[in-house]
């Protein structure tokens, strides 16, 4: 099939298909001599499993190891869990870090309400 026609099946754009190319999650595709681009059944499959991995929170080269692993044909849940328990970890730092700007802001904003206004560089209302 056509690099459009897989970017359609697997609700990417084609350029979306080519970055995933350049960066090793889709094997090269074959060319027909006019130059087009070949791609098999099994790319759409492996473009949807990407994005899935990136929706859970793995990084492009995250992406590209797993799927790596599972075509090396070794992959098990007990071997890769420690992927989903990296990416969780990092999820979990984010969320400590949001919450603590969060915190910030808001003594922030009640310094402000009580006329002593941060940013204002030292200058109240």
């Amino acid at each position: 099939m056509k690099i459009g026609q897989v970017a359609q099946e697997a609700g990417v754009s084609v350029d979306t298909v080519r970055f995933y190319e350049r960066r090793g999650i889709l094997p090269a595709a074959e060319r027909r001599p006019s130059g087009y681009r070949i791609f098999t059944a099994a790319a759409v499959e492996r473009i949807q499993m990407a994005k899935t991995l990136q929706e859970l929170g793995f990084t492009l080269d995250e992406v590209v190891d797993a799927l790596t692993a599972h075509d090396q044909g070794g992959a098990t849940c007990d071997s890769e869990r420690w992927r989903l328990e990296a990416v969780v970890d990092r999820i979990d730092a984010k969320i400590a870090e949001l919450t603590r700007a969060r915190h910030a802001a808001l003594e922030s904003l009640q310094d402000c309400q009580a006329g002593r206004c941060r940013l204002m560089y030292g200058r109240t209302r």
